[in-house]
């Protein structure tokens, strides 16, 4: 009798989980089909106000940082020139100052004993070119910071 429970249990774990793996693939598919917050479905960023993080082309870039790059960048944009990792003032030495800028903590600032690099977050506002956001530094002194993130956006207002 205890075999034929097992078989039983075995057998329909194995049904639920095959039911569940289809299930994943289709929303999968689903999603595929739908652009991202703020972006086409070319993948043409439109509003980067709305862009989400994880949503670009993971990247790893100088001395070890990882960041993405959203978007596709505009004829001529200087944003082709950056590289992930990149140093805040090597940014605004190849690139010129921002339009506008802002700064603002991420949750990981709560987290008791959480000493990395990503406690809060620098963003730079470029007109006509996009958006770029850099991590580190330290609060009052984010000009040490590294990008992290490049928005591509060649319809950019320049205001945050």
């Amino acid at each position: 009798m205890a075999n034929k429970i097992n078989v039983f249990a075995i057998s329909s774990a194995v049904l639920l989980a095959a039911a569940l793996t289809g299930c994943a693939s289709n929303s999968a598919r689903q999603d595929a089909a739908t652009p991202a917050a703020g972006t086409t479905s070319s993948g043409e960023v439109v509003d980067s106000s709305k862009v989400e993080a994880g949503t670009g082309r993971a990247v790893k870039g100088i001395d070890g940082w990882e960041g993405e790059i959203s978007g596709k960048p505009a004829a001529n944009s200087k944003f082709t020139k950056l590289q992930i990792g990149m140093p805040m003032k090597q940014v605004t030495d190849l690139i010129g100052q921002p339009t506008d800028q802002g700064a603002y903590i991420t949750g990981k600032a709560f987290i008791p004993f959480y000493f990395g690099a990503d406690q809060h977050r620098y963003e730079s506002v470029y007109k006509g070119q996009g958006r770029l956001i850099f991590a580190g530094g330290s609060i009052g002194d984010f000009s040490s910071g590294h990008l992290i993130w490049i928005i591509h956006n060649a319809n950019e207002s320049g205001y945050r």
